[in-house]
């Protein structure tokens, strides 16, 4: 059981300049009601265009969000964006904790921690990511490593209506390679058992979206699989019609 509808996400992450919002009004357009009833959509464009992303959906009911943040508020840290910026700029979500922010800019466990805290004290649900290399993964360390990320990238006294976590096995990330169905049921199965055993009941409703090269042609398998509430996207999500034809796996 999950906390409401699934959510499909996409992360534009650096790709997009203005031209790129006319995709992002297909998208809008393609959402009507009935899509709307059974699946939530959220697009994380990067910053320099949140606003206007966020202006567009109005009435939509398609969420935007920012694709990191920084712990502090405010104050002199230049080059920074704080939650409280990404709400004015109209986001609803925010992702912190991606593979690539983990491995380009060092952030260990406990500065996504600290960035899931800052999006939740600014009124925002952080979509905190987790999941493991190829490395890992070839040494079975996996389950333990998604253990470790969920332990020390999740703030204390969350429920499901506060967060997302989503589990992106790194290799799978833009290499068009995917677990076996089996291989994400283990892994999302075994995240829902420790949020249970960290939250208790309310933490197996927490939303668990799977990222890993996910489009049209293996949305409708990887979302059917249990404990899969939704999919954090991302070069599928930079075309209307792709990133519809995924959240269409819940029509």
């Amino acid at each position: 059981m999950t906390a409401s509808r699934p959510l499909v996400a996409g992360n534009w992450k650096m790709n997009g300049l203005k031209a790129a919002a006319a995709e992002f009004g297909r998208m809008v357009e393609g959402y009507g009601p009935e899509m709307r009833k059974k699946v939530e959509l959220a697009v994380c464009p990067p910053a320099t265009l949140l606003y206007t992303l966020s202006v567009m959906a109005i009435g939509s009911r398609i969420a935007v969000g920012g694709q990191d943040c920084a712990v502090a508020a405010a104050g002199a840290h230049t080059g920074d964006l704080s939650a409280e910026m990404l709400a004015d700029a109209g986001a609803a979500y925010v992702i912190v904790g991606h593979s690539e922010r983990r491995t380009d800019h060092g952030e260990s466990d406990g500065l996504v921690r600290a960035k899931a805290q800052a999006v939740l004290r600014a009124g925002l649900t952080p979509i905190v990511c987790i999941g493991e290399t190829e490395a890992e993964r070839r040494n079975n360390e996996t389950l333990a490593i998604v253990e470790r990320q969920l332990a020390g990238s999740l703030p204390d006294g969350v429920g499901p209506e506060d967060l997302v976590v989503a589990y992106e096995p790194v290799w799978a990330i833009g290499t068009g390679l995917t677990p076996s169905s089996d291989d994400i049921a283990e892994v999302h199965a075994h995240i829902t058992g420790r949020l249970f055993a960290r939250f208790g009941e309310p933490g197996e409703r927490i939303r668990i979206l799977y990222g890993g090269s996910v489009k049209p042609a293996n949305a409708k398998e990887i979302l059917g699989i249990p404990h899969v509430s939704g999919a954090l996207v991302g070069g599928a999500s930079l075309k209307a019609a792709d990133f519809l034809s995924i959240a269409a796996a819940y029509a």
